[in-house]
């Protein structure tokens, strides 16, 4: 078994609390808040972190949104399994979700992050769930 890797800056363990009142994108948005640049990580494993890993597409949702919520999301850090920028379109522009990875270093190409398994942030191995 591969050791557990240390996190270089302190993050913020989030789980469910089970209350009625706490909203899933809510969720969502506080795992994302905490990928680290220059790093990415997939809709799915954002499901997976938060229990549910059935729900890929509503954390997709949540991403689509992501632009009007306060603080900022780094949405453009959520990519799909295979590392395509499958939500580029839900920005400004369709080159804005590229041109924000590459000014943290992350190259893509063909609409898809390059060294992807190398880039890829685990939020449930990291966040220790």
């Amino acid at each position: 078994m591969a050791a557990k890797r240390k996190p270089t800056t302190r993050l913020k363990i989030v789980r469910p609390s089970g209350n009625r009142d706490e909203n899933f994108f809510a969720l969502v948005y506080e795992v994302a808040r905490q990928i680290p640049k220059g790093r990415v990580t997939s809709y799915g494993a954002i499901a997976r972190c938060l229990g549910t890993r059935m729900s890929a597409r509503m954390v997709g949702w949540a991403m689509n949104g992501a632009g009007k919520v306060k603080p900022k999301v780094p949405a453009h850090r959520v990519v799909n399994r295979n590392g395509m920028l499958s939500g580029k379109h839900h920005f400004d522009t369709p080159d804005q979700m590229e041109t924000l990875l590459k000014k943290e270093g992350i190259k893509v190409k063909n609409d898809t992050v390059m060294d992807f398994e190398k880039l890829f942030w685990d939020p449930a191995k990291e966040l220790g769930f």
